[in-house]
Order: C-alpha cells, then structure tokens, then sequence
C-alpha cells in the first residue's frame, strides 16, 4: 500500500510551482525609447520586449542586458517589418545573447542603424540581428560623411534573414571591426544586399571584414548562403582584410565588382555563382596574399577587365606594407568553372608601379574554362611558381555545367 503523501510534501510542489511562475519569461510591451530604457532596467534572462508597431522617428534605442544561449533577452517588432525607425534612429546593442528580430530602418540618416556595442569598452557577443531591414530610397546627399548600415564589434554574432539596399554615402553597408584578443568569429548568412549605386571612389564596399591595420588577425567569420544584387559601390563588392575567413555558397548577380582578398591570409571562397546578368564591369574574385582556397566556384557573363577579371592575381609589392600588396604565396585554385566571360583568369595584374612579385607555390589545376570570349588564361608575369594542369578547356558550354539556384530564404520573411 502506498503511502499517503504528508503536508511537507505537498509545500515543496506548491513551492516549486511558485518558483516556476516567478521565474517565466515576460513578455514587455513598449511604445517608445523612454519606455524601452525603463524596461531595460528590469529585464531577466528569456524575456522579450516588443516594440509597439509604428514609425519611430529620430529613435535612439540602448540595449545593454545578458541573456544566455538557453534564455536569450528578444526585442522584436509587434509586427515584422512594420516598427519602421526614420530619420537619425539607431540601436546600439551591447552584452550576451540579445536577439533583435524584424525592426525597419528607412532612409537612415545616421553614421549607423545598427551596431554592436555601445561603447568603446561595452560590447556585444554571441547576439543575433535577425529579419531585419536597413533601406536608403533617397538620392545621394550633398553630405559627404561615412556612414555604415550595420557595425559589427565582439564575437560569434549572426546577422541573418536581413535586408539591406540603397545605400548612397561612404563606408561599407556592412564592416566588421577586429581587435587583438577578440576573434570575430561571426556568421553573415542568408541575407539579400540589394542594389548599391556607384559611389565612384574608394569606401563603397559592401561588406568588409577587418580593415588595413587589423588584416593579419584571425577573424574567422563565415559569409554564406547571401544574395548580392547590383552591389555597384566600387570595385570590391567584398573586402576582405583579415585572415581565415570563409566565403561560400553566395550568389552575386549583375554586381559591378568583385569578391577581393585584399588583405589578410588563408580564407576559403567556395561554392559561389558570379553571374554577370549584362552589368559593366562585372568580376569575380581577386587574389592577394598567402594560403587562399578557391574552389568549387561558378562564374559565367562576367564583363570585368583587368582587376575585375572573373579570376585575378595580382602582382606584390616587395616588403609590402600592409596598406599595398602583398605576393600570393599558396594560393590552390580548382574545380571552378568559367562560361562566357570577357576575361577569364589573369595572372600578374599590376596594381602598384611597384609591385613586381609573381605568384609562388600556386596551383590552378582541374578548372573548365569556355574559351568562345576570351583565352583561358592572360599570363603577365613570370609562371615558374605556378602548377597549371588538368584544366579543360572548350569555345562550347557543356550541357551538365547548370549554375546552382539562388538562395530561397535570402532576405527577411515579411519582404516576400
């Protein structure tokens, strides 16, 4: 017979079932900056804060707080997409595993809409910017200043399901910043980088990572599965300017610019589709530096000359600073394919009066390239450091060579 359970017994559930009340997450609605900060205040681990629908104008939103990877602290929009922050808005996001999902920037006129720290020493790590939107419809301002979209500080943060397009001033639509200590570590990934419109000096990037002075640290960042659109800002759609990133399965249509390891060492880019889509000055990827791995690539139309061929190696700069170029050491290339492009791979670009050094310890090896436009190769410097073999080449595009499909889920869910 089973015995009869005493009264202590059942204060300990009724305690537990106390206890477990107190502690749910909460849900906290606001309908302001004042009222985000006062809720800031009183925040706990797996809450959410909403942000009521409506514009926000000129909204200077501080997020300080620190969630945990099984309680992350949520500030969303009522409604996807229609928390709509105009004019001089920002949201400064400092702390661990905050998650901010479906807010709308348009026509920022700030230095930044989103960034990831709210000081010098208050950054943010392991947070996540999701199903957001940064939009510029306006023309180009008088005002001359740098500006960025997103600013990326700390570690292991995701930026993903965003869309960001029309950008118009200096700066990066997307830079990550790097630090000694601090391995970036970031994931950028399945957003949709609508059109950018020639700025027409340097500053236009689309994304960079690290910057000149950094570009020998570790970022470690992976970019995949993101849509570049008529990404036109300048010649480097992409800068990078560190070392150890990944780039892959990314689709660049119609982009008047290229993917550029500009500085910084042994990153991978592979799985990409560049297609040209009739765009002037359409390239592919330009190597410098030591340790790259370029494969598995898809380029075809691509339009580029010179540093905007599909594929370009540049010339180094003996004793390079690290603002020039440095040799390409070890760079293997394979398994890419090249369909209809105005110039395929180039080898010895000169892009300092300088720069001398050909590439050493490269392979080019098992790569098809159409031959119908272009020779498959435009040597302008001395191959005794370059292994080509294996590589096909034909005027006719085989039947079996498809570029694979766009990426579906690119961009946030209430745009589509």
């Amino acid at each position: 017979m089973s015995p009869t359970p005493g009264k202590h017994f059942f204060v300990s559930i009724l305690a537990t079932l106390v206890s477990a009340t107190l502690t749910s997450a909460a849900e906290i609605h606001v309908s302001d900056p004042d009222a985000l900060a006062a809720a800031m205040r009183k925040v706990s681990k797996g809450d959410t804060i909403i942000l009521q629908d409506g514009v926000w104008a000129d909204a200077r939103l501080l997020v300080r707080a620190h969630g945990t990877a099984e309680k992350p602290i949520t500030i969303k929009a009522q409604t996807p997409g229609r928390v709509i922050l105009t004019g001089d808005s920002r949201i400064a996001v400092a702390g661990e595993y905050i998650v901010v999902d479906g807010l709308w920037f348009q026509d920022p006129a700030g230095t930044e809409s989103i960034v990831l720290r709210t000081g010098v020493r208050e950054l943010g790590n392991d947070c996540r910017i999701t199903n957001c939107a940064v939009l510029n419809d306006l023309p180009a301002a008088e005002n001359k200043d740098s500006s960025r979209f997103i600013s990326v500080y700390g570690s292991r943060h995701r930026i993903d399901h965003c869309y960001l397009a029309g950008k118009t001033t200096e700066g990066p639509t997307v830079v990550v910043w790097l630090a000694e200590g601090h391995e970036a570590a970031h994931r950028i990934d399945h957003n949709h980088f609508g059109p950018r419109q020639r700025l027409g000096r340097n500053g236009g990037e689309t994304i960079r990572v690290g910057d000149s002075k950094t570009s020998m640290l570790s970022a470690a960042c992976v970019l995949e599965h993101n849509l570049f659109e008529k990404c036109d800002g300048e010649a480097e759609c992409i800068s990078n300017k560190s070392c150890g990133n990944v780039y892959r399965h990314n689709r660049f249509s119609g982009v008047s610019g290229t993917l550029t390891l500009r500085h910084g060492n042994g990153c991978r880019v592979e799985h990409n589709v560049f297609l040209g889509d009739g765009a002037r000055g359409a390239g592919g990827v330009r190597v410098i530096g030591e340790d790259h791995v370029i494969t598995g690539n898809h380029f075809e139309d691509l339009t580029g000359d010179d540093e905007r061929s599909a594929m370009c190696f540049m010339l180094g700069v003996p004793n390079s600073p690290v603002n020039l170029y440095f040799q390409v050491k070890r760079a293997t290339v394979s398994g890419n394919t090249f369909l209809n492009c105005k110039h395929n791979i180039l080898i010895g670009m000169k892009g300092d009066r300088n720069a001398t050094l050909p590439p050493l310890e490269t392979s080019i090896v098992n790569n098809f390239v159409q031959t119908n436009r272009a020779e498959a190769f435009e040597i302008n410097c001395d191959l005794s450091g370059v292994t080509m073999k294996d590589n096909q080449t034909g005027r006719t595009r085989p039947e079996s060579i498809t570029p694979p499909a766009a990426p579906e889920t690119a961009g946030p869910t209430w745009r589509n």
